[in-house]
């Protein structure tokens, strides 16, 4: 399973990087589950279609599952992607220059976050 993840490297710059999250099989391979990452809180979001925001920090380390809607992230590198329902996001950028999140084509974006330790 991939995710993707935003980090800042020792400069400060943000990246995008995508990350293959390990699945071990479990109960004679009818499923496969990734080892548990620790948490502290989930919280649920809707955004507005209007939602423009300059350079900014991610508030914690955390994960975003995008349910509905699109968004647009620039990281400081110069990377920029489109994000929609489905996709995780590993939101590691709590220091350095961050990254922009831009709402796409005036639409609702739902999301779930949880807070990591």
């Amino acid at each position: 399973m991939k995710v993707t993840r935003l980090y800042p490297d020792s400069k400060g710059e943000t990246h995008f990087e995508d990350v293959e999250i390990v699945l071990e099989s479990l109960r004679g391979g009818i499923m496969k589950r990734s080892k548990p990452l620790k948490a502290s809180g989930m919280s649920f979001g809707a955004f507005s279609g209007s939602l423009a925001e300059s350079w900014h920090t991610a508030p914690r380390k955390q994960a975003i599952i995008i349910l509905s809607g699109e968004v647009d992230l620039a990281v400081s590198d110069g990377g920029k992607r489109r994000f929609g329902p489905g996709h995780v996001l590993m939101l590691e950028d709590t220091s350095g220059k961050g990254h922009t999140t831009n709402s796409v084509d005036g639409k609702l974006r739902e999301e779930v976050w949880v807070a990591l330790e």
